[in-house]
C-alpha cells in the first residue's frame, strides 16, 4: 500500500479534517485563510507545499510532437536547476513525459546529487477523437492513428514504470496524463483508459500514483477515478476564466473547495497554478506585478492549508502556442524568461528569504 494511502486512512480513522464549509477573513487585508487546515500535513506531496512546473525547453527547442524532438543538452539543464536551487525555494519539479529530456534530467539530478525530487508524468496521446469539442483541431483524427497512439502510450507507461524504478530516491510520485481527461483538449483518452493505466503503474512502482486535470472535471466526473489514484492533481487557472487579478486567489479557493466537496475523502495537490506575464487573450491583466500577487497568494494560501503546489512554470517556452503570434499565452507563463532572465515574482523570494534570515 502506498505511503499516501496509509496517512489517508490514518486521517480517516481518526476523524481529522479533509474539508471546510466555511471560508473566513482573519486579518485586515482580507487575505481569505481557513481554519482549520484543509489538509493534514502529513498528506504533502514529500512534506513539500511548494514545488513548480519545468521543461527545459529553450529557443529553437521543442519536445516530440510527431517530428521529432530538439532537446537540451545536459549543460543546460544543470544550469536551470541550479537557477532553480539559487533562486527560488522549489525543490519538487513536476515534469511531464519520459522522453529523453525528462531522462536527462534525472541522470543531471543523480550525477550532481542535487536536492531536487520529482513528480514524473507519463504523456498521453489522443485515443479519443474530440473533433467536435476542441476548437482547434482542424480535422478528424483518422483512426489508425487513434489505434497507433493506444499503443505508443502503452510503451510511453513502461518507460515510466522503467523509469520510477530506476530512480526511486528522486522520482517522489507518478502522473498519467495530463488533461487527457477534459473534452476541450486534442488529446483524450477515455476514463476506463486511464483507469488502467493507473493500475498498471500501480502494480509495478512503489511511488504513488495520480492523473492530473482541470479542477471541474475532477469535482463533476472525478468520483470513481478518485477512489482509484493515491491522490487526486487539480489545475487552476483563474485568468483562463476571465477572472481579474483581485479575483485569483478567492476563485482558486472556490476551485479548490468544489473539488473537496465533491471528494470529501481525496486528499488534493495542485498540479498546475500560474498567472501568465503576457498575453494577447488575457490584455493588461497578464503581467508580472499580477504574477507575482497571484502566486504570492496563492502560496502563502496553500501553505497554511497544507496543499502541495506546482506552480506553472519555472522558464517560460517559446515553442508553444500559435508560431505567428510571439505574445500568446502559452509562451508566457514562467518565473523566467527563455532566456534565463528572472521575472519580478523572484524579487518574492529573495524577500522572503532575507526575512527569515533577519529574524
Amino acid at each position: 500500500m502506498k505511503p499516501i494511502i496509509n496517512t489517508l486512512l490514518s486521517v480517516l480513522l481518526l476523524g481529522l479534517p479533509m474539508s471546510t464549509e466555511a471560508l473566513k477573513v482573519s486579518d485586515p487585508c482580507n487575505k481569505l485563510t481557513m481554519s482549520p487546515p484543509l489538509q493534514s500535513a502529513d498528506l504533502l506531496l514529500e512534506g513539500m507545499s511548494k514545488a513548480v512546473c519545468y521543461s527545459g525547453f529553450r529557443t529553437g527547442q521543442h519536445p516530440d510532437r510527431g517530428q521529432g524532438a530538439v532537446n537540451p543538452s545536459k549543460k543546460e539543464i544543470l544550469e536551470d536547476l541550479q537557477i532553480l536551487k539559487e533562486q527560488t525555494p522549489f525543490r519538487l519539479m513536476r515534469m511531464y513525459d519520459c522522453g529523453e529530456n525528462t531522462q536527462m534530467t534525472l541522470e543531471v539530478i543523480r550525477e550532481h546529487e542535487l536536492d531536487f525530487k520529482v513528480m514524473l508524468g507519463i504523456w498521453l496521446r489522443a485515443e479519443v477523437c474530440t473533433y467536435a469539442t476542441c476548437e482547434w483541431l482542424t480535422e478528424p483524427y483518422p483512426e489508425e492513428l487513434l489505434k497507433e497512439n493506444a499503443q505508443r502510450n502503452q510503451r510511453e507507461i513502461e518507460r515510466g514504470i522503467q523509469l520510477a524504478n530506476k530512480y526511486p530516491e528522486i522520482i517522489a510520485a507518478v502522473n498519467v496524463g495530463n488533461e487527457s481527461l477534459v473534452d476541450w483538449n486534442e488529446h483524450r483518452v477515455s476514463v476506463d483508459s486511464v483507469t488502467s493505466y493507473v493500475r498498471r503503474v500501480q502494480k509495478a512502482i512503489n511511488q504513488p500514483v495520480t492523473v492530473a486535470d482541470n479542477y471541474k472535471w475532477w469535482a463533476d466526473h472525478g468520483q470513481y477515478l478518485a477512489r482509484v489514484v493515491d491522490f487526486v492533481s487539480i489545475h487552476l487557472y483563474p485568468i483562463w476564466e476571465g477572472r481579474d487579478i483581485d479575483e485569483g486567489l478567492s476563485y482558486s479557493i472556490e476551485n479548490v473547495q468544489e473539488v473537496m466537496d465533491a471528494l470529501p475523502r481525496a486528499s488534493i495537490v495542485i498540479a498546475e497554478a500560474g498567472w501568465a506575464t503576457t498575453a494577447t487573450e488575457f490584455g493588461p491583466r497578464a503581467s508580472e506585478a499580477n504574477q507575482k500577487r497571484y502566486i504570492d497568494e496563492l502560496l502563502s494560501w496553500t501553505t497554511e492549508n497544507n496543499i502541495t503546489t506546482f506552480v506553472f512554470e519555472a522558464f517560460d517556452e517559446d515553442w508553444k502556442g500559435d508560431p505567428n503570434d510571439p505574445y500568446g499565452a502559452e509562451k508566457h507563463w514562467g518565473l523566467f524568461t527563455v532566456d534565463r532572465q528572472p521575472k519580478g515574482v523572484i524579487k518574492l523570494f529573495k524577500e522572503s528569504k532575507s526575512s527569515k534570515h533577519a529574524r
